[in-house]
């Protein structure tokens, strides 16, 4: 399993008129984080596209629990909670300051090759991963 946390300030922009988060704005926290978690790897999404490959959404949830307000620090953990092979399931736990947890998800990307044919895991992202799962996962 590998998993990372980033901060994001919620701006004035990100909320709607009952004054808290517009839920489909979650799906942008999502996205930010996934970027960073691969940046945290050493492979920020640019590099994989130099590689030829692309990483399509191909399921994505989310579940509220709470809102987050204009200003709030929120943090998103990301994890990777098994081995990719043909397609990667990235899920999400976003908190406020308090660590009240405000909305959980996931997202399912397939691995494209520049002919937009499904592929298997790039072989620079599995040996970024290989260290942080062990031979069952």
């Amino acid at each position: 399993m590998y998993s990372h946390t980033t901060q994001i300030r919620v701006l004035y922009g990100h909320v709607d008129k009952m004054d808290v988060v517009y839920y489909g704005r979650y799906f942008e926290y999502f996205e930010h984080a996934r970027n960073e978690l691969l940046r945290s790897l050493g492979l920020p999404y640019t590099e994989i596209e130099k590689s030829d490959i692309r990483l399509p959404v191909i399921e994505a949830n989310a579940r509220y629990i709470s809102a987050a307000r204009y200003d709030d620090l929120i943090s998103v953990k990301t994890t990777i909670p098994e081995m990719p092979k043909a397609r990667i399931r990235l899920e999400y736990e976003v908190s406020n300051q308090e660590e009240t947890r405000l909305v959980t998800g996931f997202t399912v990307h397939g691995f494209l090759n520049s002919k937009n044919k499904p592929t298997r895991i790039p072989q620079v992202l599995k040996d970024k991963l290989l260290p942080y799962f062990t031979a069952d996962d």
